[in-house]
């Protein structure tokens, strides 16, 4: 039979669905982009746009196939599992509880056994799965996903009620990985997790004995982390990362909001100086430093000033990119029974000016790095990218996976 896997959303699905993907080839099933006999939809629930684009991917796989089994699992499927059991395009429902076991849950269906939805408290998982398998490859660069679920609990995020609480892969298993793509000629890896800030908590390790650790691989030429959590930097790591030429000078810090007093609803442990000074710090030491950030637009009860602070603050400080967000509420936050709510039209204005300043800071950052030789990987012909995160466009790039200095 033939299967199409639609991932949606961050790393963490597109990790989850290459190893579906790599347990249904195992069973002899073939995995096509055409027309399938088996759609697996690997939703995403962050936003209520994110749900709406789920239900779209649904809609879209009956219409190619209507005799096509659809199964939709990921977050979506996790949290609000009864809305997509509701859809008649739906004829599996498999949360991220049970995803490991998707292939037999799928198999039993196609034999005629089995339920239709299966959900479970996710808190009940207490380790990583399948790790040996969980490697994503964007092209010429392997991301290793080190850590699973967040023990955090914004007001806004329904992220750990979809991945559950914090997990952190072994670090013996990830240094077995890492020379394991050292070995086959990888230069650069992507160290990746839901909030990889915590990675090792639940080890009696951290994230800063990881990288000393990975830092003895000699062949990797370049480790790029993503999204690290202002406050859960320690000074020890931030003398790390703003030391170490082999940790790539690309940052992405969630800011969320500007104001101070949003910050507090939202029950993020930092405050706009913490953060400013943690960014100032960064770019003082290794200037070369590519500085991203997250902006939720409209949190409940958001007026002009907390928007003016949050404007201004995104302008003066040296960000490379935004990416910019409309709140939008979600099952079992806090936040989703604050009021008064922003209306929508405000949000659209509000998020209109800022991604308009994100494309100002884009150019303001490519135009800062113009005559700095930086490192850049080749992802294909024609193609590199920067160690600070810059998409670079050139007949001379040829050499695919290698690591070259170019001149702005």
């Amino acid at each position: 039979m033939k299967f199409s896997v639609i991932n949606l959303g961050c790393r963490s699905n597109y990790f989850d669905g290459e190893l579906l993907a790599q347990k249904l080839t195992e069973k002899g099933y073939t995995r096509v982009q055409e027309q399938a006999d088996i759609y697996i939809i690997n939703t995403c629930t962050v936003t209520s746009e994110a749900d709406r684009s789920s239900r779209q991917f649904i809609y879209r796989a009956k219409r190619e196939n209507p005799k096509a089994i659809v199964v939709a699992t990921g977050c979506y499927a996790q949290t609000n599992p009864q809305a997509l059991a509701r859809l008649k395009e739906v004829d599996l429902v498999v949360g991220n509880s049970h995803k490991d076991r998707l292939v037999e849950i799928l198999e039993d269906y196609l034999q005629g056994r089995g339920e239709r939805v299966f959900v479970d408290n996710i808190f009940k998982d207490s380790q990583v799965k399948n790790f040996d398998l969980v490697v994503f490859f964007e092209r010429v660069r392997p991301f290793i996903k080190v850590q699973e679920g967040c023990n955090n609990f914004c007001t806004f995020c329904v992220i750990p009620y979809a991945r559950g609480k914090l997990r952190s892969v072994p670090m013996e298993k990830v240094l077995e990985q890492v020379k394991s793509l050292a070995e086959r000629g990888f230069k650069e890896v992507v160290l990746t997790g839901t909030q990889l800030t915590q990675y090792g908590w639940d080890l009696n390790t951290n994230l800063y004995q990881l990288l000393l650790e990975l830092l003895r691989i000699k062949d990797i030429e370049l480790f790029r982390l993503s999204s690290l959590y202002p406050s859960e930097i320690d000074q020890k790591l931030l003398d790390l990362i703003t030391q170490e030429e082999r940790i790539a000078p690309h940052f992405h810090l969630s800011l969320q909001s500007g104001s101070n007093r949003i910050l507090r609803l939202m029950e993020r442990d930092y405050t706009v100086e913490d953060y400013t000074k943690l960014v100032e710090t960064i770019v003082q030491r290794r200037p070369i430093s590519a500085i991203g950030t997250d902006i939720i637009v409209g949190f409940p009860t958001e007026t002009e000033e907390d928007f003016e602070e949050t404007y201004k603050l995104v302008q003066n400080l040296p960000f490379a990119y935004l990416h910019v967000f409309s709140y939008s509420d979600r099952p079992y936050t806090k936040a989703s029974k604050m009021f008064p709510k922003v209306e929508e039209r405000i949000k659209k204005e509000r998020v209109r000016l800022l991604k308009a300043l994100d494309q100002r800071k884009r150019e303001e950052f490519k135009g800062s790095m113009k005559g700095k030789t930086l490192r850049a990987i080749i992802l294909e012909e024609g193609r590199a990218l920067t160690e600070n995160y810059i998409h670079l466009e050139d007949e001379d790039f040829k050499d695919v996976g290698a690591i070259v200095s170019v001149v702005l």
